[in-house]
């Protein structure tokens, strides 16, 4: 397990209301994990981010964001793929605000380099099983488990996990990739039958071609072309921020009927078209 950084307390405002939900985002430091905490500080949210990375100057910026939209903020340096660590990291989670209203995880690496699925090692495929899958697992079974064990307050309570097309899309170069998202995919649906009965609603949010660090790596000109071609019917990137406010979107309760299904953020990318 990575050090805790328990000695970041939350940054409070003057008269910061104590009431406000929380959540949680695993890998909020970049991309998709920040740009959902963004949307969920303008939902009204206070944050706690969870990162592999250490509380630096990068962290400040991060802070600033978050403040200039209203929310408090702790910062959480944590692996995930450390499951032996949970305990003592929810412990810390629930300490920065004494609650925890959504946890959306969002952790993960990429599968890099790609590889031919008949190419593919032991060791690279464990390794992206052990981070997205083991340890998204493992999280949010320690995090429901704290849930239920407090009082139900009667306000909305989620988990939002962050998966990808390659759930049901094939790329035969991510095929660990690939398969931890299916997984992935499975899980939610899992907890969000076994939690929907303590009122904890699970999502699973399917982001397609958004336009960050992460797909860049992938070699963004070879998916330029399942754009200009048609394959995605909105003919242009993703942005981080339209999964963001997806998230925020489930997290607020205002879909208070759905639960368990996936939320494709891919611009159409979904629909089967005929030749």
């Amino acid at each position: 397990m990575s050090e805790l950084d328990t000695r970041q307390r939350p940054e409070n405002h003057k008269g910061h209301p104590q009431d406000r939900p929380v959540a949680v985002v695993t890998g909020g430091r970049q991309g998709l994990g920040l740009a959902a905490a963004q949307a969920l500080a303008h939902e009204g949210f206070d944050l706690v981010i969870v990162d592999l990375q250490p509380d630096d100057d990068g962290v400040a910026g991060i802070r600033n964001l978050l403040r200039e939209a209203g929310a408090a903020t702790a910062y959480v340096q944590a692996d995930i793929s450390d499951i032996d660590s949970f305990k003592e990291l929810v412990d810390v989670i629930w300490k920065a605000f004494g609650r925890v209203d959504c946890l959306v995880d969002n952790a993960g690496i990429a599968a890099r380099p790609l590889t031919d699925v008949l190419d593919l090692t032991a060791e690279a495929f464990d390794r992206v099983m052990q981070i997205n899958l083991r340890g998204t697992f493992f999280l949010t079974q320690a995090i429901a488990n704290r849930m239920i064990s407090l009082p139900d307050a009667g306000n909305y309570r989620s988990i939002i996990v962050v998966t990808s097309i390659s759930a049901e899309l094939v790329s035969l170069g991510r095929a660990q990739y690939c398969i931890s998202k299916a997984a992935l995919s499975m899980v939610s649906k899992l907890f969000a039958v076994r939690l929907a009965s303590e009122n904890i609603f699970v999502h699973e949010v399917r982001p397609g071609f958004i336009e960050t660090a992460m797909t860049a790596s992938a070699g963004a000109p070879a998916l330029d072309q399942w754009i200009t071609s048609g394959r995605v019917p909105v003919p242009r990137w993703g942005q981080p921020g339209d999964v963001g406010q997806a998230i925020a979107t489930l997290a607020s309760g205002r879909l208070p009927y759905l639960t368990g299904q996936p939320i494709w953020v891919a611009g159409g990318l979904n629909i089967p078209l005929s030749p």
